[in-house]
C-alpha cells in the first residue's frame, strides 16, 4: 500500500465534525475541487465489503445541501442513496448531517464516550472521481467531554500527527472506505510483528486489562500468519495494522479491512491482570484471540485474495459470489489452527473447538438442502437475513465452509503422503492471486481458477468432491478422514435427556419457541416458532427458558406430555411425544496417546 505523498493536494477533501454527542451527529462536508461540468454525482455505498447486506447507509444522512463560490447549488436525489449537483463551477462543497447511533463494527456511533465510523457510513463517493487523493481532515468535537480523545485509524497520516486529529488521506476512494476510524479516550499499545508496527485499541471501561498479555499473545498470531504467507520473507503487505475494539456488557463481531479491523467483544472476555497465568487462554478470552486471528487472516484472504466480482465492488448494489466457502469459511478453519501454530492452545483445546464446529454443522437439516456454494450466493437474502427457519433451510458457509477446509486439507496431506496440504494452496492463491493485487497487478478469482488450482496444487483430481461438498450437500466423512493420521472421530448423536429440541427464549407470559428443529418433538406435534409455552401437564412454565428442561427433567424419552401454549392470542394444546436431545455430541482425540495430530503442522515440502 503505497503512502500519499503530504505534498500533493486532494483533488477530493472531506471536513467531518463530531457535532452533538448527545444527538449522535456527525457533520460532513466534501468538497470537489472541478466537478463534473455536466452536473455532479454523488453516492453513498449501500453495503459493507465483508458484511453481504443492503444497509442502505444513506437513510442516516439527515440533511443536505449544496454550495459553490456563488451560492447554493440545486440538488437532486436520484435514488434511495444518489444525488446530483446542478452544473457549476468549482469547488463545489456538500454538507451533510450523518446519524451515528449504530453499536456494531459496520456503520457509524457517536456519544459522550466515543466516536466510530467506517467510510461507507459517512464519505458520499464523487462518481467518477473515485481514483484521484482523496483528504479527510478529523476534527475535534467542541463537547467538553471529549477533550482527552485521539484518533485511531490506519489511514495515512498527511499533516496529522499519529493518534491526533487533523488532516488524512488515502490513495482512492476504495482505500478511503477501507481504514475505519476510532475516535475517544482509548487504551493503547503497539508491537511489531516481524518488523511491521501493530496497534492495539480498547475502546470501554475494561478493569485491570492485562494489555501485556494481549499483546504477547497476538504478536505470537501475528508472526504466525505472516510466516504462513511469506515463508521465506516474513514480509506482510502493509505498513501498519490496528485491532480496534469496543468492549461492551454483551457483544461479540468483526470486520475485516486491509491494514485494520474493527472489533466488538465482551468485557469479561479480555484478559485480567487479577487472573493468574494459566497455560492457556480461557473460554472468553479465546473466543476473543480467535475472532483477531479470524479478522487478521482476511489481511491475505479477502482483502487482497478477492472473488472477481469483488475486484472491483460495486457499493450500490449486490455483488454475488458462489466463494464465501472460500474467503469466510477457509479463514474460519486457519483462525483456531493458527492459535495452535501459534502456541496459544494445544491440540486437546483446538480439538474440542474443532468438535463443536462438526457438531454444530450436523444439529440443522438446512445442511441437506443447501450447499455452500449456494449459501454463498444467497449470503445477500438468506445467511445475512435468517429468521425462526433458517436451521431447516440454510447452512452456514463459515461453519460447513471451514470443515470443507478441513476435508480437503486431510485429504490432500492423505492422498501425497504429507507432501502436499491445503497450506499450499493458500500460498497458491496468494502468489498469483493476492501478493501484487494493491500494486496494480493483482486481479481476483473466478470459482472455476479455484478448483482448477485445488488440481494443479495438489496434483490431483479433486473434481468430484467439489461436487459432493461444494456444490453438493453431502455431510463429510471426516471420520474416514481423520483415521489415517491417527485422530479418532466419535459422535453420539442421542441422549437420554428429553427434548422438545427447540430453541427457547424469554416472554413475559412464558417461554417461547425461538426455533423449531425439523423433526423434533415440538415439529412433530405441531408446535411452531413465536409460540409462548404456558404450562407443561398442568405446571406453569415461567419466563426463564431452563424452566422448561427442569420441567422436563422429571420425564423420560418416549413420555408423553400436554404443553398449552399460546399462538398469537389464541390458546392451544399439543400432546408432545418427548425426544431425546438430538444435538449431536462430537469428540476428537489421538487414536493414540500422545500421538500429535499432523493437521497442525506446516508439511516439510513448504
Amino acid at each position: 500500500m503505497k503512502k500519499p505523498s503530504q505534498k500533493k493536494q486532494p483533488a477530493i477533501r472531506y471536513t467531518i465534525v463530531p457535532k452533538d454527542l448527545a444527538g449522535h451527529l456527525f457533520n460532513v462536508t466534501v468538497t470537489v475541487a472541478s466537478p463534473d461540468s455536466d452536473g455532479q454525482e454523488f453516492a453513498l455505498p449501500a453495503w459493507i465489503p465483508g458484511s453481504y447486506m443492503i444497509r442502505e447507509f444513506a437513510r442516516n444522512i439527515v440533511r443536505i445541501r449544496a454550495e459553490a463560490a456563488d451560492g447554493t447549488v440545486q440538488l437532486t436525489k436520484l435514488d434511495k442513496h444518489s444525488w446530483r449537483a446542478a452544473p457549476c463551477a468549482g469547488p463545489l462543497t456538500l454538507h451533510y448531517e450523518v446519524y451515528a447511533w449504530d453499536l456494531s463494527v459496520r456503520a457509524a456511533h457517536l456519544d459522550q464516550t466515543h466516536g466510530f465510523f467506517n467510510g461507507t457510513s459517512v464519505f458520499l463517493r464523487v462518481v467518477g472521481q473515485e481514483d484521484v487523493l482523496h483528504g479527510v481532515d478529523i476534527q475535534r468535537p467542541a463537547d467538553p467531554a471529549a477533550k482527552a480523545w485521539r484518533v485511531a485509524t490506519a489511514m495515512p497520516e498527511a499533516g496529522a500527527k499519529r493518534y491526533g486529529f487533523g488532516l488524512y488521506a488515502a490513495a482512492n476512494y476504495d482505500e478511503l472506505i477501507d481504514h475505519p476510524v476510532e475516535m475517544g479516550d482509548f487504551a493503547l499499545a503497539s508491537f511489531t510483528a516481524h518488523g511491521i508496527e501493530h496497534d492495539i485499541v480498547i475502546t470501554g471501561r475494561v478493569p485491570n486489562l492485562d494489555m501485556a498479555r494481549l499483546q504477547a499473545d497476538l504478536k505470537a498470531i501475528c508472526e504466525t500468519q505472516i510466516a504462513f504467507f511469506e515463508p521465506q520473507t516474513k514480509r506482510a503487505p502493509l505498513e501498519r495494522y490496528v485491532f480496534m475494539t469496543m468492549a461492551v456488557g454483551d457483544g461479540y463481531g468483526g470486520l475485516e479491512h486491509r491494514a485494520s479491523t474493527a472489533l466488538i467483544c465482551a468485557r469479561a472476555d479480555l484478559p485480567s491482570t487479577a487472573t493468574p497465568r494459566g497455560a492457556e487462554p480461557g473460554e472468553g478470552y479465546l473466543r476473543f484471540l480467535g475472532l483477531c486471528s479470524h479478522e487478521y487472516f482476511h489481511t491475505w484472504n479477502v482483502k487482497r485474495i478477492k472473488p472477481a466480482v469483488f475486484a472491483p465492488y460495486d457499493l450500490q448494489t449486490e455483488n454475488y459470489t458462489p466463494l464465501l466457502w472460500l474467503f469466510e469459511g477457509f479463514t474460519s478453519y486457519y483462525d483456531d489452527l493458527m492459535l495452535v501454530r501459534a502456541g496459544i492452545i494445544g491440540e486437546a483445546t483446538y480439538f474440542k473447538l474443532l468438535a463443536k464446529t462438526v457438531g454444530g454443522v450436523l444439529r440443522g437439516s438446512g445442511r441437506l438442502k443447501q450447499s455452500v456454494s449456494d449459501s454463498s450466493f444467497d449470503a445477500w437474502s438468506k445467511y445475512y437475513r435468517q429468521d425462526e427457519n433458517s436451521p431447516n433451510a440454510i447452512i452456514s458457509y463459515y461453519t460447513k465452509g471451514s470443515l470443507i477446509a478441513l476435508a480437503f486439507d486431510l485429504t490432500i496431506r492423505a492422498k501425497t503422503g504429507g507432501a502436499k496440504s491445503l497450506d499450499d494452496v493458500m500460498l497458491a492463491l496468494w502468489t498469483r492471486y493476492g501478493r501484487d493485487f494493491y500494486n496494480g497487478a493483482g486481479r481476483g478469482v473466478t470459482d472455476a481458477e479455484v478448483e482448477a488450482l485445488f488440481d494443479e496444487v495438489s496434483g490431483l483430481k479433486l473434481k468430484s468432491l467439489f461436487e459432493r461438498w461444494v456444490r453438493g450437500t453431502d455431510d463429510l466423512p471426516l471420520a474416514k478422514l481423520f483415521a489415517p493420521l491417527g485422530v479418532k472421530l466419535a459422535e453420539e448423536r442421542k441422549s437420554g435427556k428429553p427434548s422438545l429440541d427447540a430453541g427457547i427464549g424469554r416472554d413475559a407470559l412464558g417461554a417461547k419457541l425461538t426455533q423449531v428443529h425439523e423433526g423434533g418433538a415440538a415439529h412433530v406435534a405441531g408446535l411452531s416458532a413465536h409460540d409462548v409455552i404456558i404450562a407443561i401437564d398442568g405446571l406453569r412454565v415461567n419466563g426463564n427458558p431452563s424452566n422448561v428442561d427442569t420441567l422436563l427433567a422429571r420425564y423420560r424419552v418416549g413420555d408423553t406430555v400436554t404443553v398449552h401454549a399460546f399462538r398469537r392470542d389464541e390458546l392451544m394444546a399439543f400432546d408432545v411425544t418427548l425426544q431425546g436431545d438430538r444435538v449431536p455430541a462430537i469428540t476428537l482425540s489421538p487414536a493414540v496417546a500422545g500421538r500429535k495430530s499432523v493437521t497442525i503442522k506446516r508439511p516439510s515440502a513448504v
